[in-house]
């Protein structure tokens, strides 16, 4: 199952808090992509928080690995998760008319 994980940034966490905990936080991000769970990171552009593309048996599954980053654990962000869906709009094309 691919999941989309959005970045928020949560209240009282400042630059200072998250200092200490970037280079764990950079070594967990690279462990978890090595282990093919998080497939795809980025930054969203405008607002520099960060979006994750997971591959995961199940959104707990994604919750757990989220929740295992020092950043979240550390209570400085949390992520919104959204289970993704195969887009199935294509059959449209091919259906009968009735």
């Amino acid at each position: 199952m691919k999941i989309l994980a959005l970045e928020r940034e949560l209240p009282g966490a400042s630059a200072e808090t998250f200092q200490p905990l970037l280079k764990d936080e950079s070594r967990h991000v690279w462990e978890l992509q090595q282990s093919g769970k998080l497939r795809e990171i980025y930054f969203h552009a405008e607002q520099h928080s960060a979006v994750l593309v997971l591959e995961c048996t199940s959104v707990e599954e994604a919750r757990q690995i989220l929740f295992s980053l020092p950043l979240v654990a550390a209570g400085l962000i949390a992520f919104e998760i959204i289970p993704l869906a195969p887009y199935d709009g294509f059959e449209r094309l091919f259906a009968e008319k009735e």
